[in-house]
């Protein structure tokens, strides 16, 4: 037996040994007796994104089969096929489109190698300029996914490929690209998270928070978050670079190099025009959107319509984009098994667990033990906004009930709402986009975005508590 195959059989009987596990717990009192047969197909197919016996979206569909035949997920009820008409995951796909517009009629080259010319002496020089875009846009960008999918993406998969750092071999991905597009990941969390309109889970989260009896206006949520978020904005590219730096670590040369290439390149095409006022009509909708009754998703939709029938894109150009296809399989199937375990009562099962635990203890230990638990039980999402919906009402009213000042409890609750959006390659859309462009492995993911996630805990715990007891969020 090959070591291929002794390792595929190790791997995938851990998998199995697990989900059935807790595949066969008895159903605690108000959860579905679906439920943790529900709950033991999901952990198994998460340690198979992790452990990877087979490519991510091979193991994602085994375990939608899985759950389809085993009665976890009704099939005619629509539960097992849920994932894939839902809107986020749509957009996920979109963005990839978009990316194609802006990489093949050229104007991810000129958009890149204009930063180039400013920024591109180092890869940290480029990483925060990126960072100070997605800052700039997110006040106005409900849709984090649209910002870091449709925006900041196609232009950071350009500047890699002027450096030419393509996915297509380790050396090369983490010649630039890899530390790019990761950084992006992490500065998209940070930047959704200081503003209300940053994210669309927030605002969800500030009308939880006010049937609880606390109001949070537009101007305390950015005043309360903007000094944690400016620090883990300086932070986080200069961590990664140390954590998980590029193979080029300066490049000198890079801004004469892309003067002469826009020299070069001459005045914009038909395509690079099209595909600009595009991008500019995308950003208007997507800015707008709110109040002009479009939605991010239709509004990508849009765009890739625009991109077809001016024929900058083409069918075959979609789906040539393997990318693309492979990431809406996975991410449509752990959607889909997010949503359900909701629905079937185990997400609200572990919140009252929870909750009960932390009955009778000092608000502030009490607190720290709900907050790690709602950051890292979002291993089990693949939305933001599912988990806000899910548990951010019960972890504040149990916070609330310990004794944790309302205020402070329904601001630092709505951060993490955000923050853990990149623990995980399928944690929210922009990771999702980041993990599809080929760039970071899934073991690298995992490593390095959970030292990540407790650097991002440190900043706000300690710079975030300290500026809030400042503003008086701590006043009861």
């Amino acid at each position: 037996m090959s070591h291929e195959t002794k390792s595929f059989f190790w791997k995938f009987g851990l998998m199995l040994l697990v989900g059935a596990v807790i595949y066969f717990i008895p159903a605690p009192e108000g959860v579905d007796p679906r439920g943790m047969h529900m709950l033991g197909i999901f952990v198994a197919t998460i340690l198979g994104l992790i452990l990877q016996p087979l490519p991510t979206p091979s193991v994602a569909l085994i375990g939608l089969a899985t759950a389809m035949i085993t009665g976890a997920m009704d099939v005619k009820g629509g539960e097992a096929l849920s994932g894939f008409s839902n809107s986020a995951v749509l957009l996920i796909v979109a963005a990839f489109f978009i990316a194609d517009g802006f990489l093949l009629t050229g104007l991810g080259r000129r958009v890149a190698l204009m930063f180039l010319t400013v920024l591109g002496k180092s890869p940290l020089g480029i990483a925060y300029g990126m960072a100070v875009t997605d800052l700039l846009l997110a006040p106005a960008t409900p849709s984090n996914t649209a910002r870091a999918g449709g925006v900041i993406y196609p232009i950071v998969r350009s500047v890699a490929e002027v450096q030419d750092s393509t996915p297509d071999t380790d050396e090369s991905r983490r010649k630039l690209g890899s530390y790019l597009t990761f950084t992006a990941a992490h500065v998209n969390v940070i930047t959704s998270a200081m503003f209300i309109t940053a994210m669309a889970g927030n605002p969800l989260a500030v009308d939880a928070a006010a049937k609880l009896g606390v109001e949070i206006s537009w101007g305390q949520w950015a005043l309360a978050a903007l000094v944690p978020g400016l620090v883990s904005l300086a932070a986080v590219p200069w961590l990664l670079m140390k954590i998980y730096p590029p193979t080029l670590k300066e490049t000198p040369e890079a801004p004469a190099m892309a003067r002469r290439d826009l020299k070069t390149m001459g005045s914009m095409t038909r395509g690079e025009i099209v595909m600009a006022c595009t991008f500019v009509l995308l950003l208007l909708l997507w800015v707008f959107g709110t109040f002009l009754g479009v939605s991010a998703t239709a509004a990508a939709f849009v765009g890739i319509a625009i991109l077809l029938l001016t024929k900058v894109l083409t069918w075959d150009d979609m789906a040539k984009n393997a990318s693309a296809w492979n990431t809406f399989i996975f991410f449509a199937v752990l959607v889909g098994m997010a949503e359900n375990l909701n629905n079937l009562g185990v997400i609200d099962w572990i919140g009252s667990v929870v909750s009960g635990l932390v009955g009778g203890m000092p608000w502030v230990l009490a607190f720290a033990i709900l907050a790690l638990v709602y950051f890292y039980a979002h291993y089990m999402f693949a939305s933001n906004t599912a988990q806000i919906v899910a548990m951010y009402g019960v972890f504040l009213g149990a916070a609330i009930a310990a004794g944790t000042p309302p205020m402070f409890a329904a601001l630092a609750l709505g951060f993490i709402g955000n923050l853990f959006g990149a623990i995980t390659h399928y944690a929210s859309g922009p990771s999702g986009v980041v993990y599809g462009s080929g760039y970071v492995k899934v073991s690298e993911w995992f490593k390095i975005a959970f030292i990540m996630s407790v650097a991002i805990i440190i900043i706000w715990t300690v710079v975030g508590s300290a500026w809030m007891w400042l503003l008086g969020s701590f006043a009861v």
